[in-house]
């Protein structure tokens, strides 16, 4: 593979342009030592030997500034540079095409200024990045500015190219495609996908960029994909796709992203191809920002991996609505409440798939931000490994287990609220510990529970501190360093005051859930319902207030918790 790079920044400094400084990327703690370098992304340190100008017009391109080493070819609107010298070069597109495109060949660091620039390619990618003919494996780092408004688009079919070659999408780079500025951009993916780099994707600085794809992945970064700064924007209904796609990482720390897939899940010779907002093979990392993704296709998830999900900071907001795929089904039976023989398992079809919110096959840590999950027919969160939540707000609702781990789960700190309207709360299928925080666990009717571990397998439930309102069962058998008391009903629709340890929080009880109301908390708690609110923070989707002022209401009688029956914990 040829490789070459793309670096989108504000605006650069050369030649009369502004710049934005894009800040070096730390590697990933606790010993990550894959993750990309990207300490060489800050155009402020290039300095640029050579501006090539080509402007697109209905009579053909022009291209201004080329020279033997930097040579261009000009057929009607298709451009082809090779940089065949040792100069640092900058590109600068504008004008409008209907039917061309821009193909460069380098193997030197350089920079891509889109500036109004407006290319369709009827045969192949828009621009198309390729390491130096003399040395396909080689490729350099490519600054790409976006300034004002540009379009890009492929067409249905892509011709063949030349061997050693590929093109991927719209615009497609074998080196890293690194986006910032102030303009926006919008591609439109008819033929393969909207954005790939075969080493890395990053968004930074303030531009808009815009990907709709019919046919392929919106982005692709196969090493990486880093979004910090920006708006960013993803539409794919292709079948079978992804919103964003990575071998190894998908990392966010600023910028405001929402990705929105329609298409479904397929069986393609054998193969199940999964409709994925966001796919990271092996580490998810959400720092900052803003995210938005909703899946709608068949077996449609919203964020998932073959490895660990870390949740440090930002907002993230996840709907998943459509249909499972194939013979999965939630609600309900199955080892982790999948349907299925295995942990979160779907069925005895060995192509289904549950539309799941957020899953992930390691662990999933949750130690800051604001996570909010609606699943719609399956899970809202699972982990294959073990889930820890440290702080920060998690909301998930579902039919199926609103929160599930195929290990261990502890809390011990933050906000959680798990509701499922079809099956447990919580569910661990290891131990499941609740040290500190604020848990609000919402469970169906039995033999679901609010609170679920797996005791079958020998498992308990310990609970070792925080505030805890259960609506439905705990799991029997279950330990406990703070007491722990019920009232044998509750409710629907109403608010609820709770005080305990010198902290009062209000919730407000859903449509349905399990019989019983449970509580737990550091000294024995007192619990008012048809209260007032007023004031406070308002967290976990609206479900509860932290520190309110609470009026009115009648006192909620509490007994002792007895264990009444159970569910089947798996």
């Amino acid at each position: 593979m040829r490789r070459t790079y793309i670096l989108l920044a504000a605006a650069l400094a050369v030649a009369g342009c502004t710049k934005d400084k894009i800040e070096t990327v730390e590697p990933t703690p606790g010993g990550q030592t894959d993750v990309p370098d990207t300490g060489d992304d800050n155009i402020d340190s290039v300095s640029f030997d050579r501006t090539v100008t080509v402007v697109y017009a209905s009579g053909g391109a022009t291209v201004s500034g080329a020279t033997d080493s930097v040579a261009a070819t000009v057929d009607g609107n298709r451009v082809t540079i090779t940089n065949r010298g040792s100069e640092t070069v900058r590109y600068e597109l504008s004008g409008q095409a209907a039917d061309g495109c821009f193909k460069l060949y380098s193997g030197h660091k350089q920079a891509v200024v889109l500036r109004g620039v407006g290319l369709a390619n009827s045969s192949g990618a828009a621009i198309n990045i390729q390491g130096p003919s003399y040395k396909p494996s080689s490729g350099k780092r490519t600054f790409v500015v976006v300034e004002g408004a540009n379009t890009l688009a492929d067409g249905q079919a892509y011709t063949s190219t030349p061997e050693g070659e590929d093109e991927k999408a719209v615009l497609f780079s074998e080196g890293k495609l690194v986006f910032s500025g102030s303009g926006s951009l919008t591609v439109t993916a008819r033929g393969k996908a909207g954005i790939t780099s075969d080493d890395y994707v990053r968004f930074a600085g303030s531009p808009q960029v815009k990907v709709s794809s019919t046919a392929g992945h919106g982005v692709r970064g196969k090493d990486a994909i880093y979004v910090d700064g920006g708006t960013i924007d993803v539409e794919v209904s292709a079948n079978g796709k992804k919103g964003f796609s990575s071998d190894s990482l998908v990392r966010f720390a600023g910028g405001a992203t929402t990705i929105t897939l329609t298409g479904s899940t397929v069986v393609e010779s054998g193969d199940t191809n999964r409709s994925n907002c966001i796919k990271a093979d092996r580490l998810f990392e959400m720092n900052g920002g803003t995210l938005t993704v909703s899946n709608s296709g068949t077996g449609g998830k919203g964020i998932s991996g073959d490895g660990k999900g870390l949740f440090n900071g930002g907002t993230v907001t996840v709907t998943v609505s459509g249909a499972n795929f194939g013979s999965s089904s939630g609600g309900g039976g199955g080892w982790g409440g999948g349907g299925g023989w295995g942990p979160g398992g779907g069925g005895s079809n060995k192509n289904s798939v549950g539309a799941k919110g957020i899953k992930f096959d390691g662990d999933i840590e949750i130690a800051g931000g604001v996570i909010t999950v609606t699943a719609a027919k399956h899970e809202g969160i699972e982990t294959k490994g073990t889930l820890t939540v440290t702080g920060g707000e998690v909301y998930s609702q579902s039919t199926d287990d609103a929160i599930n781990s195929a290990s261990t789960m502890t809390i011990s700190g933050g906000y959680v609220c798990a509701y499922s309207t079809g099956n447990d709360g919580l569910d661990a299928n290891g131990n499941l510990y609740i040290k500190g925080g604020m848990v609000y666990a919402i469970g169906s009717t039995q033999p679901e529970m609010a609170i679920d571990a797996n005791t079958e397998r020998g498992y308990k439930l310990y609970i070792q501190g925080g505030t805890i309102v259960a609506l439905g069962n705990l799991e029997n058998g279950f330990q406990a360093s703070q007491s722990c008391y019920s009232a044998s009903s509750w409710s629907r629709n109403t608010w609820y005051s709770i005080t305990t340890g010198g902290k009062t929080h209000a919730f407000k009880t859903p449509s349905s859930g399990g019989t019983r109301l449970a509580v737990s908390g550091p000294e024995q708690p007192t619990v008012q319902r048809d209260v007032t609110v007023e004031g406070g923070t308002t967290r976990l989707n609206g479900m509860v207030v932290e520190s309110p002022a609470v009026s009115g209401g009648s006192s909620v009688s509490l007994s002792n918790y007895t264990s009444s029956g159970g569910g089947w914990g798996w």
